[in-house]
């Protein structure tokens, strides 16, 4: 299993094609996420950070710059397979991106939307809630930062 960060102008048509699958399993097959677009056009300015298993991406997240979301970077579209949960693969992703965020490109904040959900998981890679709890996409999420 290995980590990779890439800009979206570098990654290969296999791993933009894995990414797209993977999305869409989570976000459209289990939670149900009809009602907004998944792909924003932002995906193009992002970096996205991934494991991969044998060829699939099977954790994965998008790095969003500062400006195009939020005043500080962000992080979002978080997933791990179904398959490969409850193995720790999330906080791992979670502190690959973190990492890049503040060591590659030399950004101190991140602010998330959060699916509630999962907001312990956050908290435990230093994120802190802050704001009242909102619906995004009939989800319940919340606003956090380090």
């Amino acid at each position: 299993m290995e980590f990779l960060i890439k800009h979206f102008n570098d990654l290969n048509t296999n791993e933009l094609y894995e990414i797209v699958k993977s999305r869409f399993e989570v976000f459209i097959m289990e939670q149900k996420i009809v009602d907004e677009q998944d792909f924003d056009d932002k995906d193009k300015l992002c970096y996205h950070g991934f494991f991969k298993d044998n060829g699939r991406i099977i954790a994965y997240g998008r790095i969003v710059l500062k400006g195009l979301s939020y005043d500080e970077c962000s992080i979002g579209r978080v997933l791990v397979l179904k398959n490969y949960r409850k193995q720790g693969l999330a906080k791992k992703l979670l502190e690959n991106l973190i990492k890049y965020i503040q060591e590659e490109l030399k950004e101190e904040h991140i602010t998330i939307s959060a699916q509630e959900y999962v907001k312990e998981l956050y908290k435990s890679v230093g994120f802190k809630e802050f704001g009242d709890v909102y619906y995004e996409v009939n989800i319940p999420h919340i606003k956090m930062k380090i």
